[in-house]
């Protein structure tokens, strides 16, 4: 099985050298990674990084007020290193009025982006499975007013008090990647509680049925782990170790 890793996961290396995870990520086994940027780093320069180490960027995380700044670096960027998916996510939802604007800017760059040959995608956090001031919930707006793709994190969707697998059902048409992430979820009797991210398999998320579900159904995985025990590196070598397991598990 391959698996894809969000370099997030090993941001204490990449904001000090993107080369660096890019090395760490292909000698851990994956075979494609996902930036949540790139470090100052060109598109030119990316793409021989990738070749260097036998690596794909099959997408992105690519906010939307980056987009708005540099809409063509952006694009040049992508099609520099070959990567056509470029997925955001968001905060602007508290409000109606602040809900709408997110929408309507995001379909405004979707079908900018098209004329480019590349695709807009959204990414989820808990929040935008929880009512805003307006008693709107942020996702479900998202998937009735457009017909964007998703990377659907299941941790967040966990987080939240949503089902994941039910989840992935649901809207099995429109996911294109799944992040496939651990934790310890937030208390939600407590507004001051925060959810905590572990390694797959330390934490509390039904990270062994998502992946099963996930490859039933065709979908790229893409590993977060967002603690940094001890080290990014060190946290992602034990998630990659736990995914080895489950794939000797599947062949016996």
């Amino acid at each position: 099985m391959n698996y894809g890793l969000q370099l997030f996961s090993v941001r204490d290396v990449a904001e000090k050298d993107f080369e660096e995870a890019l090395r760490v990520a292909s000698e851990l086994g994956f075979a494609s990674v996902e930036p949540a940027g790139f470090f100052g780093q060109s598109g030119e320069a990316v793409a021989a990084m990738l070749a260097r180490y036998g690596l794909t960027i099959p997408s992105t995380h690519t906010g939307l007020r980056e987009l708005t700044e540099d809409f063509d670096g952006v694009v040049a960027r992508h099609k520099a290193i070959g990567c056509r998916d470029l997925i955001f996510s968001t905060s602007k939802f508290k409000t109606a009025a602040q809900l709408d604007q997110t929408i309507q800017t995001a379909l405004d760059f979707r079908a900018r982006l098209e004329k480019e040959g590349l695709n807009l995608l959204f990414h989820n956090h808990s929040t935008e499975f929880l009512p805003n001031e307006d008693g709107q919930i942020f996702f479900e707006e998202l998937c009735k007013r457009t017909d964007l793709n998703l990377e659907l994190d299941t941790f967040w969707v966990y987080n939240a008090g949503w089902d994941p697998l039910e989840t992935m059902e649901k809207y099995r048409d429109r996911l294109r990647y799944i992040h496939l992430k651990d934790g310890l979820v937030r208390d939600l009797s407590n507004p001051e509680s925060v959810a905590k991210g572990k390694a797959l398999g330390e934490g509390e998320a039904p990270v062994v049925a998502v992946r099963k579900k996930a490859m039933e159904m065709g979908l790229p995985i893409i590993v977060e782990s967002g603690d940094l025990f001890p080290t990014g590196p060190e946290e992602v070598a034990r998630c990659m170790a736990f995914l080895k397991v489950q794939d000797a598990m599947d062949v016996n």
